[in-house]
């Protein structure tokens, strides 16, 4: 027998406790593995900030032969539960309470790992069975987990494998099954283990549901535990179930005539683990497995009903055979083809698996398996309750109200109270702009005219589109009222029905309002109201402008102090690095993007970008390590998978490049199914065909597919082919969702152009009906930025074509001929753009260059209206600025300095917002003012001549002496 390996435990610090518990004070941390608990730290105070401090160290013992065995730790998480301490009112007696948990995997010890640190996620437990966790908890527990030496060697590691499997739903269970507490839905199949032994892998606990929806994609994995007291701690963390088309299964029933019936199983009475359980296999082990998928291909995956009702312990060993077979109320065997994982490069099998009744004689034949799991070899499971997580007040099994806290109606009903307010507080926020705060002093509000205030107030709720905009907030939470608490989501049989249930949902609905209302007014569990916009928001917005005026320095000033506002922001350094490569500092941008991967190692937009910018530098290798990298973090990623793609067949590497947009593709035809879904389910309509462009049936193949000639010979000429040879369109169509376009998205917010005009190229290929408005927009994009003024228009005018009721289209219009100075048909095509009911991606530019023309052609007027709906959608310094120009050509006075005290409060270094107030200040004969704003010009550099002019003409107009430094 080998010497045992203590395993050390440190837990530190913990942060934001008081977003689990605002009047937390005291706290207490409980270490558990494997249903032993290892100790608890001292009783600890939670400072204001929300940290607590524990220093608190414990361990338990690894052996190969004892509890806590390798199949152990690569199953079974650390438990981490977090108690509150309390004194009880009366006899001053302390009430421990279970208040979060964390869990860490101890996995990494096993590959190679001796010291591992965390900050593991707190999740709540929830104040009463009924209620749902604390949805925005952020807090977190740093934990250390430490060997002194190497648990695998690296030979032991380098020639064993991680074998994971998963346990999704049993689908068309027997109408036999119930939710009874006795019952126990178990599946469970033997496999070789580590020291030649077999290893049962037991999936318990199964979820019985009923009809309604079908599990959604993605969702987490669970480990393999009992009821937690934290719901949410169940979840593995960074483990997904992601889903896919049944044709690219593995498993049976994938035919097409088998797709109706598996839609409508998955929506039907099922059983649910999404259990991941995971062992490792040593080099006999592989061996033996590779040698019995070789033998006979099937392996059996028992499924059982079990009661648990007389299965104590004791009892159970004095039960004959006859009373074991009882407790087994349904005894199936699924046979799952293994052959696929010795093909190369194949990783793992999905699929589903018919269950057949469980027969020796079919068992053995198809498996040569001579014993059943559940039948013969049960003394070999764990068949018990797990004891982890529970009360410290009481070691019972949590009960059947805990296991059913994944209930989400107390989540609906919470997301329709946050809704309710957030509309609440905007529509005060409205009455206090039109009429002022009614101050306590100032008496009662007389009848008539509160009347005519709420009449005031509905107008321009309802001119502005604001009142539409505020009943869409809360159509989608009160859809998942409908459909999560009165599991509604098919049409009624009659209008009297309908008309019954929209009574009973009114009123419902009314009076959750006045509660959400009533905890508003009365300031009771009100979150604080979100901040405005946040200085770091700004400055991106201020740092877009000094980049559309060419301006590039202080765009970078711009960006720079958005990094110094917080040097942890990782959007931050993105945008640096975006702005840095678009102007060909390409070393530059690729510190920013790796400073971001500092900051998270698994961050996949900051993966791709080190990969893009890699490829830029010509360093393929590194290049080739991010995005791999990025596609392992997060393989349901589209764009992680294109991307992978069009960087092998850069390198000429056709068969990854192919299998990368393969995997791209799956990928996208389960999304739109379930986008489908979702949408048809929403509505409450039944299916309708799918336009060619977006059914996940017909997703164009990828140019991946083609030879690698024609593949080489439209990337090395994409610029042209692009635009020349474009076949007719017949009419408009909707944009298409390809697995280029969304990633052409991706890259055109990040300025690689490069990969764009290769996605664009590939576009090109996979589309049967010829370029698309939004291929032609994205290529016209790539055209401005180079300002090729004449590819672009060629660009546009085939988009617009395509799409002339495109508000995209006619904005990127205005922005080519606004550059070519051509500004009477920039303004014709701004005007389109904010003639359409639905606005252009970006407004901001669409008005600023509005009203900078309507301002040059002193339509005054139309220029403050134009800037003040800029201020509306994101006020910055030059919309404001624009306003005040526009007020005082207008000669209100008043209004002009209220705009230009906005601009300034925003931004005070703008030279032209100082001269305009120093002649609202020379107009108000306000001298010493004056001259201040005057001096402020002049130092800031303004590059204005007419503006300097009028100052001093102004000046010696009104009497003054010459403003001077």
């Amino acid at each position: 027998m080998s010497q045992p390996i203590p395993v050390q435990i440190t837990v530190g610090n913990a942060q934001d406790l008081k977003t689990l518990k605002s009047s937390l004070l005291l706290t207490v941390v409980r270490v558990e593995y494997n249903g032993a608990g290892l100790g608890e730290s001292s009783k600890t105070n939670v400072l204001p900030d929300g940290t607590a401090e524990y220093d608190f160290s414990t361990s338990f013992e690894y052996s190969p032969d004892g509890p806590n065995s390798l199949d152990v730790l690569v199953q079974k998480p650390l438990l981490l539960t977090l108690l509150e301490v309390a004194a009880k009112e009366k006899k001053k007696t302390e009430k421990v309470t279970p208040l979060a948990q964390a869990v860490v995997d101890l996995l990494p010890l096993l590959q190679g790992v001796r010291s591992l640190k965390v900050l593991a996620p707190l999740y709540a437990v929830p104040a009463f069975p009924s209620a749902m966790p604390h949805p925005e908890a952020t807090a977190g527990l740093e934990v250390i987990v430490s060997t002194k030496e190497l648990l695998l060697s690296a030979t032991q590691f380098s020639s064993g494998n991680l074998l994971s499997i998963t346990l999704e739903a049993a689908y068309s269970v027997p109408e036999a099954f119930t939710p009874d507490a006795q019952q126990n839905y178990m599946a469970c199949l033997q496999i070789p283990a580590a020291g030649e032994k077999e290893l049962p892998l037991l999936f318990k606990n199964g979820i019985l549901k009923a009809d309604g929806e079908k599990e959604p994609f993605p969702r987490p994995k669970n480990w393999p535990l009992g009821p937690l007291l934290a719901p949410d701690a169940l979840n593995i963390p960074n483990s997904f179930i992601v889903g896919g088309p049944y044709e690219d299964e593995d498993g049976e029933l994938t035919k097409s005539e088998d797709r109706a019936f598996r839609i409508q199983a998955e929506s039907s009475r099922r059983v649910v683990w999404d259990t991941e359980i995971r062992c490792f296999l040593d080099a006999a082990a592989v061996a033996t497995l590779q040698s019995r998928i070789a033998e006979c291909r099937h392996w059996p995956v028992e499924l059982c009903r079990m009661s648990m009702s007389s299965g104590g312990k004791g009892k159970a060993s004095k039960l004959d055979k006859r009373d074991e077979d009882k407790q087994i109320a349904f005894h199936g065997v699924a046979y799952v083809n293994m052959l696929h994982l010795l093909c190369p490069g194949v990783k793992q099998i999905r699929g589903a698996f018919r269950v057949f009744n469980y027969q020796d004689s079919e068992v053995f034949e198809k498996t040569r398996v001579q014993y059943s799991i559940f039948r013969d070899r049960r003394s070999q499971l764990s068949l018990g309750k797990e004891r982890l997580g529970t009360s410290p007040g009481s070691k019972a099994a949590p009960n059947k109200t805990q296991k059913e806290e994944k209930d989400s109606n107390a989540t609906v009903v919470e997301d329709y109270h946050k809704r309710v307010t957030s509309v609440a507080v905007a529509i005060l926020r409205e009455y206090h702009e039109l009429f002022g705060k009614q101050l306590p002093d100032q008496g009662m509000m007389d009848h008539k005219t509160m009347e005519e205030q709420k009449r005031q107030l509905n107008y321009e709720l309802n001119t502005s589109g604001k009142y539409f905009a505020f009943k869409e907030q809360l159509k989608y939470s009160v859809v998942k009222i409908v459909r999560e608490k009165y599991l509604k989501t098919t049409a009624f049989e009659t209008k009297e029905k309908l008309q019954e249930f929209l009574s009973e949902l009114y009123v419902y609905l009314v009076d959750h309002m006045h509660m959400a209302l009533n905890k508003l007014l009365s300031g009771e569990d009100v979150s604080p109201a979100p901040p405005p916009y946040t200085t770091r928001k700004q400055l991106l917005l201020f740092a877009r402008e000094a980049e559309a005026n060419k301006d590039l320095n202080l765009a970078s000033l711009f960006y720079k102090q958005r990094i110094a506002r917080d040097q942890r922001s990782i959007q931050s350094w993105l945008a640096y690095g975006a702005f840095c490569l678009l102007h060909e500092d390409a070393t530059k941008a690729q510190e920013c993007f790796q400073q971001a991967v500092c900051l998270d190692p698994q961050h996949i937009q900051s993966l791709l970008l080190c990969g893009i910018v890699a490829v830029k530098l010509q360093h393929y290798e590194e290049a080739e390590i991010f995005f791999e990298d990025a596609c392992c973090l997060e393989p349901s990623s589209i764009i992680a998978w294109t991307l992978a793609g069009l960087f092998y067949e850069l390198q000429n590497n056709y068969i990854q490049a192919e299998r990368s947009f393969r995997e791209a593709k799956k990928l996208l035809r389960a999304e739109l199914e379930e986008e489908r879904r979702l949408l048809e389910a929403a509505e409450g309509e039944e299916k309708k065909p799918s336009s060619p462009s977006t059914d996940p049936e017909k997703i164009p193949d990828s140019s991946a597919d083609k030879p690698p000639e024609a593949v080489e010979g439209v990337t090395s000429n994409e610029e042209a082919t692009a635009v020349q040879e474009v076949p007719e369109a017949a009419e408009p169509q909707p944009p298409p969702c390809t697995i280029f376009m969304k990633t052409v998205e991706f890259l055109m917010k990040f300025n690689a152009v490069r990969f764009v005009h290769k996605a664009l190229a590939h576009e090109l290929l996979s589309l049967q009906g010829g370029p698309t408005c939004a291929y032609y927009l994205a290529l016209a994009w790539t055209y401005l930025l180079r300002e090729d003024f004449p590819r672009c228009g060629q660009c546009l005018c085939e988009a617009a074509r395509i799409d002339p009721l495109n508000p995209n289209v006619w904005a990127q219009k205005g922005h080519l001929f606004y550059l070519q100075k051509d500004f009477d048909k920039a303004k014709d095509c701004y005007e389109r753009v904010i003639s359409f009911v639905e606005d252009a991606a970006d407004m901001h530019f669409v008005y600023l260059r509005l009203g900078s023309i309507y301002l040059d052609e002193k339509e005054y007027g139309r220029a403050k209206h134009i800037y003040l709906l800029a201020c509306d959608n994101s006020a910055s310094c030059l919309t404001w600025l624009g306003v005040g120009i526009a007020c005082y050509r207008l000669e209100e006075m008043l209004e002009a300095e209220d705009a230009l005290s906005e601009a300034n409060a925003l931004n005070n270094t703008n030279a032209e917002v100082w001269g305009y107030l120093a002649l609202i200040c020379l107009q108000g004969g306000r001298q010493l003012e004056a001259e201040q704003c005057y001096k402020y010009t002049v130092k800031l550099g303004l590059q204005n001549d007419a503006l300097l002019q009028e100052i001093r003409a102004a000046q010696h107009r009104f009497g003054f002496g010459d403003p001077s430094l």
